[in-house]
């Protein structure tokens, strides 16, 4: 295999090296779940503590949703000078609606044709070299099996009417680039962005450019995120609290989203999976165990299909786990939807499903624990 291309200046006249999207073309291998594993004789008595203020540890409560547009301040004087008006919009239009970032979307339309610019062949008509087309460069395959569907037909791909016109054409900037968007949305991002790059066009090499191009095209040089990862943003999630106690819960570990794993963290920057929940709890002020091994009997066993949100989640996964002990945990944010942060290799904390994992142990209630029942008497006392 020859040396990737280096990271191309961004300037009109760029011309990238579109490559193929092979959706199916490399298994993905097993990845072993560490969950929060800790040694057993760390915290092995529960400690009651006097209820800590909300908003110490982040994600502060607030009474409504922030705004949740994107400004032109999000935009660096890179993008601007780059990226052609009309595609700037649609960027920042899509990456909005689907829910993934404006700026890598439009990184990607970078690294392909520079924003449709390009005169290399697929980007206007036809396909390239791996069968690619149009200004996001899809596999036809991918697309739905011929470039331009009309939208009543069955579709079984990423074809997308981004303008309107009742048809999916990937020649249509508009068309692509709202598929694009629903690509990277179907398969991790905005949390789990390296892995959906990676499905986008199978080389680490692309995955960095693209992310480092996306950097250069936001006005503060992150990634960022978009406005779903505010909690409040997201009202099915809280309005499905039972009591202001659940919302403060959820609110923490909600806020935490994109943040990385790191074994035996309890924040503000990482979290292993017990440490997100201990925190999250800690935010409504209360305290319960602080590993997975020690938080599985602490709560009160929930059958399942009864489980709701603020309850925990187990899974036999992990180093020293078993089926009486299991090691890897997550919170419950709605029914078939939990909150977790996995492992180092599996991407961000995300919210994810939890119904078709193998291993799930069982479910409990640590607010029902009578301990739990006691920190929150004392607190309205």
């Amino acid at each position: 295999m020859s040396a990737p291309p280096g990271l191309p200046p961004l300037r009109p006249g760029y011309r990238p090296f579109p490559g193929p999207r092979r959706e199916s073309a490399i298994p993905w291998r097993l990845v072993i779940v560490v969950g929060g594993l800790m040694p057993l004789v760390l915290f092995a008595s529960l400690i009651l503590m006097t209820p800590l203020p909300s908003g110490l540890f982040g994600g502060g409560s607030r009474q409504s949703c922030t705004d949740t547009s994107i400004s032109d301040a999000d935009v660096s004087s890179t993008a601007r000078e780059d990226i052609p008006p009309d595609y700037l919009e649609l960027y920042k239009k899509f990456g909005q609606e689907v829910g993934v970032q404006w700026n890598v979307l439009a990184a990607i339309g970078k690294r392909e044709t520079d924003h449709g610019r390009s005169t290399l062949p697929g980007v206007k008509s036809g396909t390239n070299y791996a069968g690619a087309a149009g200004p996001m460069q899809f596999l036809i395959s991918t697309w739905g099996g011929k470039p331009k569907i009309k939208m009543t037909e069955k579709v079984n791909g990423y074809a997308s009417d981004g303008n309107g016109d009742g048809y999916a054409d990937v020649y249509e900037p508009a068309d692509a680039i709202l598929g694009a968007a629903r690509m990277l949305k179907r398969n991790g991002a905005p949390d789990d962005l390296r892995r959906a790059l990676f499905v986008y066009n199978r080389a680490t090499w692309y995955v960095d450019q693209v992310l480092e191009i996306a950097r250069r095209y936001s006005a503060t040089g992150d990634i960022g995120a978009p406005p779903e990862a505010d909690p409040f943003c997201q009202p099915g999630y809280l309005d499905a609290a039972t009591d202001e106690v659940v919302k403060k819960i959820l609110e923490y570990a909600l806020a935490q989203r994109g943040k990385p794993y790191r074994w035996g963290g309890t924040g503000p920057d990482a979290f292993d999976c017990s440490g997100i929940v201990y925190m999250a709890y800690r935010h409504a002020g209360l305290t319960i165990p602080r590993t997975t091994f020690e938080q599985w009997p602490f709560g009160v066993r929930i059958e399942p299909g009864s489980e709701r949100p603020g309850d925990l989640v187990f899974f036999n996964a992990g180093p020293g786990t078993s089926i009486d002990r299991p090691g890897h945990v997550g919170l419950v944010v709605a029914p078939g939807k939990m909150v977790e942060a996995r492992c180092a290799r599996c991407g961000p904390i995300k919210v994810t499903t939890y119904r078709d994992r193998p291993n799930l142990v069982g479910f409990t209630r640590p607010l029902e624990n009578e301990y739990v029942l006691a920190q929150l008497k004392r607190s309205m006392t």
